[in-house]
């Protein structure tokens, strides 16, 4: 082992330890505003929620090259990449719609 396998390691680990601080900081920080909790809560179901209605209006077709190796692809599998896919689509799409929404009412005031 070299030290280039070594500091590659040793930034896998600052990548992990920063996204677990990540998370959890803002979550021991909320804890002394119930409210913000209940609106982040509220945010993650609806978010969850909107995956369940785009989870089901994807589709579940399998072409046949993508059956076999390297893929093996299940209509189970291909439903859920579909589900997320509309999901982020939507939320792109809300997004945008936002930002220029926001811009409309800074320019009119």
């Amino acid at each position: 082992m070299d030290t280039y396998d070594i500091m590659l390691y040793v930034s896998y680990a600052l990548v992990v330890f920063a996204a677990v601080v990540a998370v959890l900081l803002p979550l021991i920080k909320s804890l002394e505003d119930p409210k913000s909790l209940m609106k982040t809560g509220l945010a993650i179901v609806g978010i969850l929620v909107l995956f369940f209605i785009c989870y089901s209006i994807s589709g579940s077709e399998v072409l046949p090259k993508f059956e076999g190796a390297p893929f093996f692809l299940t209509p189970q599998m291909s439903q859920l990449v579909g589900g997320c896919l509309i999901t982020t689509y939507v939320l792109t799409i809300i997004a945008l719609g936002s930002i220029v929404v926001t811009e409309l009412n800074k320019a009119v005031k």
